[in-house]
């Protein structure tokens, strides 16, 4: 077979695919539409690597790093001042900005420095803070808003960031907050190793988010496949051989395919404008960051359309097209299982020898993960074709709704099958993957310690700041139930310019609250505690000897060093450590305010422990705004039971968005499908009504017809995930556990979907129920 004839074939079908009237561009777009919904995901993912360097990129390019050794002040440094916040548990990314010189560096996305009391903002917060949401948010930034920060400073268009420009903050210094710069940016990035169980879940679920984009695709590509055969038919009668009708055929598919990379073109761009307006699961994007890679595009565009001449040619390979029809009316053979057994059987062969390696080599072989999940997922689509035949043989007799619906199935499972298979294979990934998650998630959560039954915020006082004033400003906020002040420093067995070698902690708190961090045999205000039992503390017996002297750090920026010396008291008491608010057992001392001497206030930092009302409405953001009305620096911790690892979260996060647009698209394409269909069976319908059948008859017919492979589908996939699911986590050396809530909610999901489908497609099935559909020319 020549390359002409080939040439000559196929551009012949995509004549007839574009030259058929009203019928062939119909059917022209609805291919289109289909195939190039895919096509905008699958652009889409090309563009996500690229669009998450450059987010990690602008945050790199933007850091103030003031950890390390302190730098002098010169013509080019510039004080900064971390100030992030919360609002409506979203992140709020602050900086306070003090330029010492004509060529201190600006950070990305600003053209000039804020004046003091003046502040640069995102466009998204500027929105939220002129909107009526913001007002309580207002009261905790109460700067000029001169401009917004320009793209390049930002890393979503949905961030929440300002930058403020403040006085004197030379003197807080080397408090944690505040520190001196000559650059923005890393100056030594390092690259973090990827965990390898990490890497396994971003294989899986780019190949779980992809699978079913591909499955749609082929799809989409056969739709009008009744039709196509009678055009088949008539070309037969007019001369062509069989071989030649079947690359007309694929010409046919070819044109559909190519219409379709317009329309997936203009798909993703019209979502790649409409990405800079939302946020999913706090990740947000320019839509200049949606930029597919050049080579995976092109992959792109030569894939779907060869995609298409492949399906169409393996589709009609076993039909026979005759000049007066094609033998596809009459009942079709069984389809086999023994081949499709196969693909199922592959996956797990490739994934087998990797059973374990996660915790012993550290390693996984991406080619074979990524082969072998994609024949456990391509084994959905091969199955669920003779899994529906076989069941809907064996359906009896019931209602007329559920006899045609039964009927249909029998005599056309083969397309009952490919409209459900994209979101059986969507389910199958994602419960594999909610199981994976679920069973190595301990290995990256870790319990916090922090008592949150006592307390759920944790407020820092800033040095000067008198820990009584900042208690009573805290107790007097709406929705604090109770505020728990201790004070915190450290005590040494010698100054620290000889170099101490023994120290102890020291706490200082009223009674009630001392009680909280040790057992006090009695409490009075003026008592001193040594306590026993605290972690990590081996000094506090040898240091508690009345009239030891000790010594302790007053901080004071710029200075020389200064210290305060104390007197163990004859009248000390002894104490057993407990857990504190923190999870942590405190040793050293304990002393009461009363115990306290004046000079001794310098040296400790006081720490205020909230009990949160949450009953009341944005209790937390008052605290918030009472912090910074205390200090503008300050940033209130809420506390957790449990914290997760950053990455963990991060690709968690990417499941999310992705399966969100998978979601999307199966939803999207499952009802351009569904509307095919009825367009194919228009006149069937009108027959049928025409002769009487109540129109909720058909309707409920339609449902069965669509709820029966959907629900074989689930069971399928349900059963598809799980081992795949058990697999994984054989690999990383899990113990296998089935997550049964995460797989009914997948399966619950995907039947949810098809419902909202299904209820979208009776308005235009009510209009073809009409005898006037009969009508021909």
């Amino acid at each position: 077979m020549s390359a002409a004839q080939w040439a000559r074939d196929l551009g012949m079908g995509l004549r007839f695919a574009f030259a058929g009237g009203r019928e062939g561009w119909t059917r022209a777009l609805l291919t289109a539409v289909g195939v190039g919904l895919g096509v905008a995901l699958l652009l889409l993912t090309t563009a996500l690597p690229a669009a998450l360097a450059e987010r990690d990129r602008r945050e790199e390019s933007r850091l103030n790093y003031t950890y390390g050794e302190q730098i002098a002040r010169a013509d080019d440094t510039l004080m900064t001042a971390d100030t992030n916040t919360e609002f409506g548990g979203r992140d709020i990314r602050g900086r306070l900005l003090e330029p010492e010189g004509d060529k201190a560096p600006l950070p990305p996305g600003l053209r000039e420095f804020p004046a003091p009391g003046d502040m640069l903002v995102s466009p998204a917060l500027k929105e939220l803070l002129d909107s009526g949401d913001g007002a309580l948010l207002r009261e905790r930034l109460p700067y000029d808003i001169v401009g917004t920060i320009g793209e390049q400073g930002l890393i979503g268009s949905q961030e929440l960031a300002y930058y403020a420009g403040a006085q004197g903050l030379a003197d807080r210094a080397g408090d944690g907050l505040v520190g001196r710069i000559d650059s923005f940016g890393d100056p030594n990035p390092t690259e973090e190793e990827m965990d390898p169980v990490l890497m396994l879940l971003i294989l899986v679920v780019f190949v779980v988010l992809l699978m079913p984009v591909a499955v749609f695709i082929a799809a989409a590509v056969r739709f009008g496949g009744e039709r196509r055969d009678r055009r088949l038919a008539a070309l037969r009668l007019v001369g062509s051989d069989g071989g030649m009708t079947r690359r007309i055929a694929a010409g046919e598919a070819l044109g559909g395919a190519l219409l379709g990379l317009v329309f997936g073109t203009a798909f993703f761009l019209a979502g790649r404008e409409f990405a800079a307006s939302v946020e999913v699961f706090r990740i947000s994007v320019f839509p200049s960051y949606l930029n597919p890679s050049p080579l995976l595009a092109l992959l792109v565009a030569v894939a779907v359309p060869a995609a298409a001449v492949l399906v169409t040619l393996l589709a009609l390979r076993g039909v026979v097209i005759e000049p007066l029809g094609v033998v596809r009316t009459a009942r079709p053979a069984r389809r086999r299982l023994w081949w499709r057994l196969l693909f199922p059987l592959a996956g797990v062969v490739m994934l087998v020898p990797m059973l374990g390696q996660g915790k012993e080599n550290g390693e996984f072989n991406g080619y074979l993960v990524t082969g072998g999940v994609i024949c456990l997922l391509v084994g959905v689509t091969a199955l669920l074709p003779w899994f529906v035949e076989t069941v809907v043989a064996r359906l009896g007799s019931g209602s007329v709704s559920w006899q045609l619906a039964v009927r249909r199935l029998q005599l056309s499972s083969g397309t009952a099958a490919r409209m459900v298979n994209g979101i059986a294979v969507a389910v199958a990934g994602a419960i594999a993957l909610q199981m994976l998650f679920a069973g190595v998630e301990a290995d990256y959560t870790k319990e916090t310690g922090y008592d949150v039954s006592l307390a759920q915020m944790q407020v820092r006082v800033p040095e000067g700041t008198e820990i009584d004033a900042a208690t009573a400003k805290l107790a007097e906020t709406e929705g604090v139930r109770k505020v728990y002040p201790l004070s915190e420093g450290y005590f040494a067995d010698r100054p620290y310019t000889e170099e101490p070698q023994r120290s102890a902690q020291l706490t200082v708190g009223d009674c009630a609250t001392l009680r909280e961090v040790a057992k006090l045999p009695s409490c009075a205000d003026g008592d001193v505690f040594a306590v026993q039992g605290g972690e990590h503390d081996t000094d506090t017996p040898s240091l508690s000897r009345p009239g030891q002297k000790l010594y302790a750090e007053v901080p004071s920026p710029g200075e020389e060093m200064k210290e305060v010396e104390w007197t163990v008291p004859g009248a000390l008491k002894e104490a057993a450590s407990v857990e504190d608010p923190t999870g942590t057992k405190r040793g050293g001392f304990l002393l009461t305010r009363g115990a306290m001497p004046d000079d001794l206030a310098e040296a400790v930092r006081g720490q205020l422990y909230l009990a949160i009302d949450d009953s009341v409405p944005h209790a937390r953001e008052h605290v918030r705004n009472t912090a910074a009305a205390i200090d503008p620096l300050s940033d209130p911790m809420t506390w957790s039971a449990t914290e997760r690892t950053e990455r963990f979260d991060t690709i968690r996060t990417g499941l999310f968005v992705g399966a969100a647009a998978v979601l999307a698209l199966i939803g999207a394409s499952l009802l351009v499908s569904q509307l095919e269909q009825l367009r194919e069976r228009r006149k069937l319908l009108a027959a049928l009504v025409a002769f009487g059948t109540r129109r909720r008859t058909l309707s409920l017919s339609v449902l069965w017809q669509t709820a029966v492979p959907i629900g074989l589908g689930l069971l399928l996939a349900a059963a598809v995930g799980i081992t795949l699911g058990a697999v994984l986590l054989r690999m990383t050396a899990t113990p296998v556990g089935v997550d049964w809530p995460s797989v009914l909610q997948m399966t619950g999901i995907g039947a949810g979907v098809v419902l909202v489908v299904t209820l979208l497609s009776l308005p235009p099935l009510l209009r073809m129920m009409r005898p006037d559909g009969l009508r021909t020319e």
